[in-house]
Formats: C-alpha cells, structure tokens, sequence
C-alpha cells in the first residue's frame, strides 16, 4: 500500500505543476499501450484545480487515449507476430515486464473478439479491465479499425467525461475523500481488477 500511495503522490505533484495537462495527455496516451497507471487521479486533480476547465481536460485526456490505443493497435498489427505463429521479441517484452499481459490471456481474448466484438473492446475502455491488453491484441488479430476505434472513443469518453463530470459537480469533498480513503479504494480498485479478469474468464467459458 506504501508503494501504492507514493506512485498515487507521484502522478498528483503534476497537477501543481504547468505541465499538468501535457502529463496528462501522455499519461493517458501511455496507459493505453503500455503504461499500468491509469490517467483518472490526475484528472481528477486537474478538474480540483481548475473546475472550468473540467471538460476540456477529459478531452484532453480523451484524444490522448485514443491515440494510444491507435499505437497499441499498431504494436499488434505491424510487429506483434515474428511469423503467423511465433511471437516477436516485442510481445515477449510486454509477456515478460508490462503487468497484466499473459500469453493464455493474450488468447483467450482472441475469443472474446470472436463473441463480443464491439463490446468487449467498449467494456475494457470503460472499466478496470486492462486496457492496452486489448489495444495491441486487436491489432494482433486484425479486428477491424474503425469499429476498434468507434468502441474505443464511446468507452474513454464516457469514462473520462464521467469522472470530469463528478468533480466539476461535487468538487473539493471528492478530492477530500479520495485523501482520506485511499487506501479503501486501492483496495476496491484492486477487487475491480480482479473481478474484471474474473469476468473475461466467464465470459469465454
């Protein structure tokens, strides 16, 4: 939890800083492809910091994680595959050191695309689910583009504009709570992640 909390600090000193909203946008740009830290503290910081700004910064936060599930799409299109069945060096790296990549779930989700579609891809942009496993792997199965990019941009939106939303409504005793129970939601963030992949299993079943 200590660890948790100094990675939570780590990604608010940007919100008093000017580079607020460009780590935001590559904060949220990374997330989706490869970095395991979402983007909603600091936005939710941000919108603190600046309530008039607030859905301006969930654009900002918006454009940025479509792009970089346009990345994550790539990875998996263009050098995901050293052959039509042997992974690259790159996908062995993202098995290896990026948390929540596995080989079985790198396949299973392949199922999922072939069951689900749209709203598989709409459910990992909107909840804990990791995302960037869904961004390269629809690259690696070449699901297709604009309907990839159609449930990516209604999923981060929603997500997005929604914590903007809250804030911009409720304002500091959000941020108050957040301060005071953090650790309860690191716990419950937890539990939604696993729960998310505990979903995905039964959904493929």
């Amino acid at each position: 939890m200590k660890y948790l909390r100094q990675l939570y600090d780590w990604v608010l000193h940007w919100a008093d800083t000017r580079y607020g909203p460009a780590a935001l946008f590559l904060l949220a740009f990374a997330e989706a492809s490869f970095f395991p830290v979402p983007p909603d503290a600091l936005l939710i910081a941000l919108v603190l910091g600046s309530q008039k700004k607030a859905f301006r910064f969930a654009a900002n936060c918006t454009v940025a994680s479509i792009i970089g599930a346009a990345v994550g799409y790539s990875i998996g299109y263009f050098i995901w595959w050293q052959s039509p069945n042997e992974f690259s060096s790159v996908a062995h790296f993202f098995f290896n050191n990026i948390p929540g990549f596995s080989e079985k779930l790198f396949f299973d989700v392949q199922h999922l695309y072939e069951k689900w579609n749209f709203w598989i891809i709409f459910t990992a942009g909107f909840t804990p689910i990791p995302y960037k496993v869904f961004t390269i792997s629809a690259g690696a199965f070449q699901i297709s583009l604009p309907m990839f990019l159609l449930a990516s941009f209604f999923s981060r939106a929603g997500r997005f504009f929604l914590v903007s939303f809250l804030i911009w409504k409720f304002g500091e005793p959000i941020k108050a709570f957040i301060d005071k129970y953090f650790n309860a939601l690191a716990i419950l963030f937890t539990v939604l992640l696993i729960g998310g992949f505990v979903a995905v299993n039964y959904l493929i079943k």
